[in-house]
């Protein structure tokens, strides 16, 4: 496989565009202090995160209407049991995609 010269800066283009949006704010407000408010707002981004991927993930959008994905929710209810017991990121991502393959390979 051969590279030339546009790929490699577009790709160098888009490693660029990935980075920074990532990198700089950490490195702008890493010897700062934030006001309480400020952390308090940032201090639900993550919930806001993980919502947003998984409503995502369960829902199907069609030509007419908004359908809900059954496999995920079959797979989303005893995760959620799972990381409320365990309290372990790593036991409740692991027991999600074995709970998703599990489904996918019944439901075929």
């Amino acid at each position: 496989m051969s590279l030339d010269l546009s790929t490699l800066l577009i790709i160098l283009g888009c490693a660029l565009v990935t980075f920074i949006p990532r990198v700089v704010p950490f490195a702008i407000v890493r010897n700062m202090t934030l006001p309480e408010p400020v952390l308090k707002w940032l201090s639900y981004i993550p919930v806001c995160i993980l919502t947003a991927l998984v409503v995502e993930n369960f829902t199907v959008q069609t030509e007419n209407a908004l359908q809900v994905n059954w496999e995920v929710i079959i797979v989303i209810i005893p995760t959620i049991f799972i990381a409320i017991r365990s309290k372990s990121l790593s036991i409740t991502v692991l027991s999600g995609v074995a709970l998703m393959a599990a489904v996918r390979f019944i439901m075929g």
